[in-house]
C-alpha cells in the first residue's frame, strides 16, 4: 500500500485474525472488563481533535496529507429504505484479538490498566486475510455465532482479493480471480443468518491503479459478485465497499470504480467504507464520504461507515503513514452515529498493531497502542 496507509500491514499476516484462525473464542473465558483495577480514566473521545491541514494533490508514489475541509453539521439520520431489517447497533468485542491476548499475558505491566480499558474494551473487526478455502467457513462462523449469541453485531474484513497490496507490504491474496471466488462463497456460507456488517477488501478500487483496465475491470466483476453472493447468504449483512479517504482520490472518480465494482446496486452493496488503518479525522471523512455517495447514485439506502480507530488527531501533515507519533484514538465504535448517511464509525484496524515501523508488520506493540490510548 502506498496513499492508503498502513492498512493491512496490520493484520494480513498475523495474528490480527487469532481465533478467525484457529476456531473462535473460548465462551468460558472471562472478559477482560471483569478484571477492574482502580485507575481513573477520561472516557474515549466523542469527537476528533480538528486540525486540517493545507489541501494536497493525492498520488499513487506518496501518502497524501489530510485535505482542508469544512467540518460537517451534526443531523439525525433519516429514516432510509434498505432490503435488510434494521441491524443491531451493539457491535460484537472478539476476545480472541493480539490486544486481548497481550493483555491476559501482561497483567503486572504499568501499562495494563490504560490499554484494557481503552483499547481491548472496545469492540473491533476481525479480519481474515488468508487463502485457507477449506478452514473459512467454520472460522467465520466461530466469529458470526459467537456474536448472534450475545445480541451483538460482529464487524468482519475479508482480505483475499488477488494481488493484494499491488505487492506492498501485504501482498498476497488468492492465486487467481476464479480462487477468490470459490473463497467468497464459502466466506459467505459462514455468515449465518444474524446481523453483521462485511468491510469488503480494504484497498481493493482505491489501490486498483496499479492493475490493467482488463485486470482492474475483472476485479470488479468479482468484488461486485461477491456482494451478491454475500447478500444472498445472509440478507442480514451489510456490505460496504472500499471508497479510500478523503486525502486520496477525488469523490468522484473513486465513485465512478465503485459503481462498477457493484457499491451502487442494492443486490450487493449497502455503501462504502473509508479511512481503514489512516488518520483522517472524522469530519474530514464524513464530507467526503457524502460527496462519495453523491456521486454514486444508488438511492437513499445507501451510506457509509468510517475506522475511527487512531484518527483521534487526525492525519500527520507530512502524510506519513507508518505508525506515525502524535496519533491517537479517535470515536468509539458505534452504529448509531446520529450523522445523516453515515452508518457507524468502525475499529477496523486494532489500535497498537503495528504498520511496521514500531514494531513488527501486523504485530501487536504494546509501546505503540499505549501512545495511542494515553
Amino acid at each position: 500500500m502506498v496513499a492508503a496507509a498502513s492498512v493491512v500491514v496490520a493484520v494480513g499476516t498475523t495474528t490480527g485474525l487469532i481465533s478467525a484462525l484457529d476456531g473462535g473464542p473460548d465462551p468460558a473465558r472471562a472478559e477482560p472488563s471483569e478484571r477492574t483495577r482502580a485507575v481513573r480514566l477520561d472516557a474515549l473521545p466523542v469527537a476528533p481533535s480538528a486540525s486540517p491541514s493545507p489541501t494536497v494533490s493525492p498520488s499513487a508514489s506518496s501518502s497524501p496529507s489530510p485535505r482542508r475541509t469544512a467540518s460537517a453539521t451534526p443531523s439525525k439520520t433519516p429514516e432510509r429504505t434498505r432490503g435488510a431489517a434494521p441491524v443491531s447497533t451493539r457491535l460484537y468485542r472478539h476476545l480472541d484479538s493480539q490486544v486481548q491476548e497481550w493483555v491476559r499475558d501482561h497483567p503486572g505491566d504499568p501499562r495494563h490498566a490504560v490499554i484494557e480499558a481503552r483499547i481491548a474494551a472496545q469492540p473491533a473487526a476481525v479480519w481474515f486475510a488468508d487463502f485457507t478455502p477449506g478452514t473459512i467457513t467454520a472460522r467465520v462462523r466461530a466469529v458470526t455465532s459467537a456474536g448472534a449469541a450475545q445480541g451483538r453485531t460482529p464487524v468482519v474484513v475479508p482480505y483475499v482479493i488477488p494481488d493484494r497490496d499491488c505487492g506492498g507490504y501485504s501482498e498476497g491474496g488468492a492465486p487467481d480471480l476464479a480462487a477468490y471466488d470459490a473463497w467468497i462463497d464459502r466466506f459467505a456460507a459462514g455468515l449465518g443468518s444474524g446481523d453483521v456488517v462485511v468491510v469488503l477488501e480494504p484497498d481493493s478500487v482505491a489501490q486498483s491503479e496499479c492493475l490493467s483496465a482488463g485486470e482492474r475491470a475483472a476485479r470488479f466483476a468479482s468484488l461486485a459478485r461477491a456482494g451478491r453472493v454475500i447478500k444472498s447468504a445472509n440478507p442480514r449483512a451489510r456490505v460496504y465497499y472500499d471508497a479510500g479517504h478523503s486525502g486520496w482520490h477525488a469523490a468522484a472518480k473513486q465513485a465512478g470504480w465503485l459503481r462498477q465494482a457493484g457499491a451502487a446496486s442494492a443486490a450487493s452493496s449497502d455503501g462504502v467504507f473509508s479511512n481503514v488503518s489512516n488518520f483522517h479525522s472524522t469530519a474530514a471523512e464524513i464530507a467526503y464520504d457524502r460527496r462519495v455517495l453523491d456521486a454514486l447514485g444508488g438511492g437513499p439506502g445507501l451510506g457509509a461507515v468510517i475506522d475511527t480507530s487512531r484518527n483521534g488527531a487526525g492525519a500527520p501533515p507530512d502524510g506519513e503513514w507508518c505508525d506515525p507519533s502524535g496519533r491517537k484514538l479517535g470515536r468509539a465504535p458505534t452504529l448509531a452515529t446520529g450523522e445523516a448517511r453515515i452508518d457507524g464509525y468502525l475499529w477496523v484496524k486494532l489500535p497498537g498493531e503495528s504498520d511496521g515501523c514500531k514494531g513488527e508488520p501486523g504485530t501487536f506493540t504494546a509501546s505503540y497502542a499505549y501512545e495511542l490510548a494515553r
